[in-house]
Parts: structure tokens; C-alpha cells; sequence
């Protein structure tokens, strides 16, 4: 089969995991970016199983067909992303190859910064990209809140945050609570971050008794349980790490790939009925090398794998403008040739989900950038 520059469906119309970070919106679309860092691997994630040269440069790491979860004739899942597959079959989800945003070296930091604030170029812009599409959406209640110890750079920027951090700590009691609350409450600016920070304790409730805070189901239900709420956050953001396998591959893999299904299925689970509202971008700084290096695993490549998942993607798609895996196509004779722009895909599912004007959120989200035509048809109407 030829596969070199096919287009796939849609083509032209178009683990351990912690901390998670909400903005609030006045609408009933929820929008949560999972970032993926350290490089996640595209090419084992959604699996050309159909292109000749996959098996024989992979060697070891290639997953067998066999045992892939099919997509369709040409693209299929690593075996643990169930969830996904399912999701994928429902209509629900739609998976995007052969993606980067404009960084083209190697660094981790300098890959993320630039995925993050939506620059060009490491450093160039100073606040995050969500922390704009926040400043685009009607102003209600609390703007952001991060359920971090940290906010990331995606979220940083003038729109203020508050900050969650689940504790394993024993709740403190309400004599406790009272007494600091009179101690703040001739501060103003202390008054005011406590009273975030209750209302945020209030928003978690009893989410977290019991449960593995470790656990990614457990964490993708804790989120939801915020974003479920009538008055809750409408934007989030989840950090997951271990993405960069060198060594070892298979095995780590299998294990991030395993969490974060079970993540997304938590969030499934904990949203409910807001499920059908609900879009989720899953993404990585860039992909990995074609080839499997010394160690059994790959290094730090170009091209990657993206996701839309979610009861309002319009899904049950690979979008993949496919450029080949022989020599003569790779990025610099070793890595998966990007042939579509993440932040295009950013830009116009956002655009999608809030109902704003695609350029006016290009513009906005990617300032000095040219995306070109927005996708379209990403979501449900």
C-alpha cells in the first residue's frame, strides 16, 4: 500500500498525573487541555500499522498489529488506550497525526514554553495561551482556579488564579478554620485569598475521601467534579509527566499510555451528564525519533500525536495528512514530518467550543502567527 502524502479522513476539513487547573466561563462548553510532558511517543500512541517501513525501523518497540486496537485501515490505538477506543467508536473522539507546533529543536523546557505561551520561539510571549482564551470569555465568578500547588505557563498571564492542592494531611477542624478566618478578617488581601481558598474547598467537598490521590481515574473524577458543577470552572488544565521513555520504552509506555485512559474515563465518569459538553485536547511538546535507538527506547523527535476527546467532538476520525516514514520523507532523516500545525488545531477547537470567531482567536491565542484556514467540523453543532 502507498500511504506516502495520503489524506485521511477529514484531512482537509479540518503516567503520572497531578496537578489540574480550571478558569471559569459563562457557557455550558467545558474545554481541558492534558498536556503530555516529556515527548509522548505519536507513532506508538496511533499506530501506522499500515505503512511499510513502521516495523522494520521500530524493530523491538513496534507494536504488533495483532494486538493494536484497530481505527481503521491504516491507523490503530496501543492496546491500552481501551477507553479511548471506545470512545473513538461512540463518535467521541478523533486522533490527529503527524502534528507540532513551531518549535523544531529538542529541548523540553524551550518545546514546552513555546506550546504553552503560544509564541514562536522559547520565550518570546509572557503569558500562557489559556490564560488569553480566559480574556476572550464573559467575566463571571472566579476566573481561574488551579488545583496545583503551581499554576503552569499555559495559565499564566493578568487574568488571576487561585490555587487548589489536594492534601494528604488530616482536614482541619472547623474550630481551626473559624480562628483563622478572624485572624484574616481585618486584611484585605488576606480576607480575599482565604475566602478563594474556602470556596475552593468547597468546590472539592468530599471528592477526594478515600481515594489514591495518585490514582488517574481518581484524579480524573476529583476534576470533574469540579467542572460538573453549575457554578464551577469551565476551562481546565491537567499535567501529566514521564512522557520521555529513552530506555525501556514498551513497558513505560504501556503504563503512561494506561493512565492516561484511565484519566480521560474518569472524567467520564465524574462529569456526567456535562460529559456531552465536554471537549478535551490532549497534547505534547513534540514526538519522538522514527527509529528505536540503543537502549530499547527512542529520543526526542518532531512529529506527534494529538486528541480530541469528548461528548461534543464531532469524532470517529484519524485526521492525518500522512508524509511516510521511508528516508527520503523523515524530518531531517529521522523524525515523523509534521503536516499539521498544533497550534491551528488549538486555535480552531477552541474557537469551536466558545463560539469565537476563528481568526479573533488565532490572533489572540497565537499573536504574530499566520495558521491559515481554521479547521472546521472539529465539534458537534
Amino acid at each position: 500500500m502507498d500511504l506516502d502524502r495520503r489524506s485521511f479522513l477529514g484531512a482537509t476539513a479540518l503516567m503520572s498525573a497531578s496537578p489540574v487547573l480550571f478558569a471559569q466561563a459563562a457557557t455550558e462548553r467545558r474545554f481541558i487541555f492534558i498536556i503530555q510532558r516529556g515527548a509522548a511517543d505519536g507513532l506508538n500512541t496511533v499506530i501506522p500499522y499500515a505503512e511499510p517501513a513502521y516495523g522494520s525501523l521500530r524493530g523491538a518497540l513496534a507494536v504488533d498489529a495483532a494486538s493494536a486496537l484497530k481505527l481503521d485501515g491504516t491507523f490503530a490505538l496501543h492496546p491500552s488506550l481501551v477507553k479511548l477506543r471506545e470512545f473513538y467508536g461512540a463518535g467521541q473522539a478523533s486522533f490527529f497525526h503527524a502534528v507540532a507546533s513551531p518549535y523544531r529543536d529538542r529541548s523540553h523546557f524551550d518545546g514546552q514554553n513555546v506550546l504553552e505561551t503560544g509564541g514562536s520561539a522559547p520565550y518570546q510571549v509572557k503569558d500562557g495561551w489559556m490564560n488569553r482564551l480566559v480574556g476572550l470569555l464573559p467575566r463571571s465568578r472566579k476566573e481561574a482556579i488551579a488545583f496545583s500547588p503551581a499554576v503552569p505557563m499555559a495559565l499564566r498571564g493578568p487574568v488571576e488564579v487561585a490555587t487548589y492542592a489536594p492534601s494528604a494531611l488530616p482536614q482541619a477542624n472547623e474550630d481551626l478554620m473559624q480562628r483563622v478566618e478572624q485572624l484574616y478578617a481585618k486584611d484585605a488581601h488576606l480576607h480575599a485569598l482565604w475566602s478563594s481558598a474556602l470556596d475552593a474547598r468547597g468546590m472539592a467537598g468530599e471528592m477526594s475521601g478515600g481515594e489514591k490521590r495518585q490514582d488517574p481515574a481518581a484524579l480524573g473524577r476529583m476534576a470533574a467534579g469540579f467542572l460538573a458543577r453549575a457554578d464551577g470552572p469551565r476551562i481546565a488544565m491537567m499535567e501529566t509527566s514521564g512522557w520521555d521513555t529513552h530506555s525501556g520504552q514498551n513497558a513505560r509506555l504501556a503504563s503512561q499510555l494506561k493512565g492516561l485512559d484511565g484519566l480521560i474515563a474518569g472524567l467520564h465518569e465524574g462529569l456526567g451528564a456535562a460529559w456531552s459538553q465536554t471537549v478535551i485536547l490532549v497534547a505534547t511538546e513534540f514526538g519522538r525519533t522514527v527509529a528505536a535507538n540503543g537502549t530499547g527506547g527512542t529520543d526526542h523527535g518532531t512529529g506527534a500525536a494529538a486528541m480530541l476527546v469528548g461528548g461534543a467532538v464531532q469524532g470517529g476520525r484519524v485526521v492525518a495528512d500522512w508524509p511516510g516514514l521511508m528516508p527520503a520523507n523523515l524530518q531531517d532523516g529521522r523524525d515523523l514530518k509534521p503536516t499539521l500545525g498544533l497550534d491551528m488545531l488549538v486555535a480552531s477547537a477552541c474557537a469551536e467550543t466558545f463560539q469565537i470567531e476563528p481568526e479573533r482567536a488565532a490572533r489572540t491565542l497565537f499573536p504574530g502567527s499566520d495558521l491559515g484556514k481554521p479547521l472546521q467540523g472539529l465539534l458537534r453543532a
